[in-house]
């Protein structure tokens, strides 16, 4: 049985990652562009890059991390060199010195360079930790239960971080929106900076009892760092039919994730006009709703339905979701000046996204956690931050769609930097709606028709585990 405990040490890094998250979906974009000036277009393109180099580098720390071997394990030295860089990498990116914001040319090149910071020290950090939650148990159900914990804590802090920033960094004072201030972005990257600290500490020290079964793993010897070791590691984790599924799968739902991210903020400034203090409000109480709801519902709902089914049920709820609001919008049939029950009408519509979005991530990644047996009981090998990696380069690769997409889209719909909510075109607005729409639900519907082709259920891992308990015993 998973202590309360062991979930809460272990979910709190789930923090480190969602303090990346936050940055991205909600600062970056409106920081570089609608602040400091840059264009669209080459804001897009170097969060795209630093997504390219953040994808290569998982599968990178996911082979060195399976092959290391330490008194400390496989997992918590990668994890530990990582906290003191990452931190320092949000003061950088969100503290741009006036003398690189007056370039043209420096301005590109520091985002670029604080972009590949942050996300490489990210990947050194999560994806070793992401592995360990393989390790800290092997039951079908409780996976769900400690990688649900590891999910609850990166959705929590991808709304409360950002929730809290606009509610006391970038309130409007003195009836300047202070979302248009630069400099109140530091102090965001400083908030960043403390949240990580601290988190990585806990989950750190809070899981070191589990060293022993990272430590005591079955893995490859020889050649740890060559390209071919490299390649033949994800080589192994392609072998696997359903793994390859999997991949397609996610590629689709997080590149609609990724659209969603990248012009949500945008959205909810300039299409409904909320303040800071009103997307305060949509970004964290919907969210935490949902992260209670999914807690309460998830063993009920795992006992009774397979892991893949709820994948699909979550696809089904987040595509319907989108049909809802948006459209009678746009067609008139919502009283345009009633500012509550927009409100309100938003409110519903986070909350529901984000449960279905919370519930699908949780049971698909307990599947790349039960397909690591598989791949043992196929190899004779425990390879699960190769296959976290393969997935976290997949996510990554379609995370690159979001921003490049966003980007442009801004370009096309002309929104430009000295626009301010309420004096924008309704054409760029209608724009504005179009993107996010066409940007999300095609994506969502390939989803949908790869994931019914996803089987993992509890009986065909009880039996592959059975037979792998069998070899050991007969090794012995």
């Amino acid at each position: 049985m998973i202590s309360t405990r062991t979930r809460i040490m272990y979910g709190t890094g789930g923090a480190v990652y969602a303090a990346k998250e936050a940055a991205y979906t909600m600062f970056v974009l409106l920081f570089y562009t609608q602040v400091l000036g840059l264009s669209g277009t080459v804001t897009g393109l170097i969060i795209a890059l630093s997504l390219v180099w953040d994808g290569i580098s998982d599968p990178m720390v996911g082979s060195l991390s399976d092959r290391l071997r330490s008194r400390w394990g496989r997992r918590h030295p990668f994890m530990v060199f990582s906290i003191i860089p990452l931190g320092l990498g949000f003061i950088g990116l969100f503290g741009p010195p006036q003398v690189v914001v007056d370039s043209t040319g420096l301005l590109p090149a520091w985002l670029l360079f604080w972009s590949l910071w942050v996300r490489t020290f990210v990947t050194t950090f999560s994806i070793p930790h992401l592995a360990l939650s393989a390790e800290i148990t092997s039951n079908y159900h409780h996976r769900s239960q400690i990688l649900g914990a590891r999910m609850a804590f990166i959705f929590l802090f991808s709304v409360l971080l950002p929730a809290a920033a606009l509610m006391f960094i970038f309130p409007t004072t003195d009836g300047i929106d202070g979302r248009f201030v630069s400099g109140n972005y530091p102090l965001y990257g400083a908030l960043s900076c403390a949240v990580v600290w601290l988190t990585a500490t806990i989950t750190c020290t809070g899981t070191r009892q589990h060293i022993h079964s990272s430590r005591d793993a079955s893995v490859s010897q020889g050649d740890t760092g060559s390209l071919k070791t490299l390649l033949r590691d994800l080589s192994r984790t392609l072998q696997n039919s359903t793994f390859r599924l999997v991949l397609a799968y996610e590629f689709a739902a997080m590149a609609s994730y990724g659209a969603v991210a990248s012009l949500n903020m945008l959205v909810w400034t300039y299409y409904w006009q909320f303040s800071a203090r009103e997307i305060s409000l949509i970004l964290s109480a919907p969210s935490l709703l949902a992260i209670i709801l999914v807690l309460v519902t998830l063993k009920p709902l795992s006992r009774r339905f397979p892991k893949h089914r709820l994948m699909q049920f979550s696809l089904v709820g987040m595509i319907l979701d989108c049909l809802w609001l948006y459209p009678p919008q746009m067609a008139g049939l919502l009283p345009a000046d009633n500012r509550p029950l927009m409100f309100a009408l938003n409110f519903v519509f986070m909350m529901i996204f984000m449960y279905c979005f919370l519930l699908r991530g949780i049971n698909t990644q307990s599947v790349v956690a039960d397909l690591t047996d598989e791949h043992e009981l196929e190899h004779g090998l425990r390879q699960e931050a190769g296959f976290f990696s393969m997935i976290n380069f997949v996510i990554k690769s379609a995370t690159v769609v979001g921003p490049l997409y966003g980007g442009i889209a801004l370009d096309v719909i002309g929104l430009s930097a000295d626009m301010r909510p309420g004096a924008v075109p309704d054409s760029t607005l209608s724009g504005l709606v179009f993107a996010l729409g066409l940007g999300v639900i095609p994506p969502l519907l390939v989803a949908l028709a790869l994931a019914c082709k996803i089987s993992m259920s509890e009986e065909k891992v009880s039996a592959i585990q059975a037979a792998i308990n069998q070899r050991h015993l007969s090794q012995s």
